[in-house]
């Protein structure tokens, strides 16, 4: 099955270095699943993206804000941000269909693209707990950058959340910045929670 795994990814990210012209190159050390950040397929990826759960009955989610060089101060171009997340049972939901990582991260994940002003957005519904209720409500998310870097930054949480612990808050350096754990404000019938993220912040090894 491990074999069968690597074979898939080898295909899709081969295809995609073709067309984007970079070599991949994991930093920060090991991350089990980040290279799910290449199964967008052919997908042509924008800075706003929209999960099939955001249709359902759920609490609303717009999770939005601006991905910035490491300079913190400059917009970030052309920077892949791919998440995934469970559904509002605390699982990580499949159809039965699914191929290389999505038969573990579910559907609930999208990919996204930065223009000029290093925007992003999803819109989705907040996730659940884990049924163990081990461990705070989250979001995973990856980057990809232009070269071909990529790395799992700092989950979103969710202020509030009474599983959040002090191992989970306070983190001297958090990787890709310090606002990870999102104030949620309602408008309009939707929560929006706003996260910046300087790539390559407090990522290991990372040049």
């Amino acid at each position: 099955m491990k074999i069968i795994t690597i074979i898939i990814f080898l295909f899709i990210a081969l295809n995609i270095f073709s067309q984007n012209e970079f070599t991949p190159e994991l930093v920060g050390g090991p991350c089990e699943g980040c290279e799910a950040v290449f199964e967008y397929s052919n997908q042509t990826l924008t800075p706003i993206d929209t999960f099939q759960d955001f249709y359902e009955a759920g609490t609303k989610l717009k999770l939005t804000g601006t991905i910035y060089l490491n300079d913190g101060t400059t917009p970030a171009k052309d920077i892949m941000l791919y998440i995934y997340h469970t559904n509002q049972d605390g699982v990580y939901p499949t159809k039965g269909d699914e191929t290389g990582w999505a038969k573990r991260h579910g559907y609930l994940r999208g990919w996204i693209k930065t223009g000029s002003d290093g925007m992003y957005t999803f819109y989705t519904s907040k996730p659940g707990t884990y049924p163990s209720r081990s461990a705070p409500t989250h979001i995973h998310p990856v980057i990809l950058e232009p070269d071909g870097k990529y790395y799992w930054i700092e989950e979103y949480l969710f202020e509030g959340d009474p599983l959040l612990s002090d191992d989970d808050t306070v983190k001297s350096s958090p990787r890709g910045g310090d606002n990870f754990i999102l104030n949620l404000k309602k408008g309009d019938g939707i929560f929006v929670g706003e996260r910046d993220v300087i790539w390559g912040k407090n990522v290991p090894d990372y040049e």
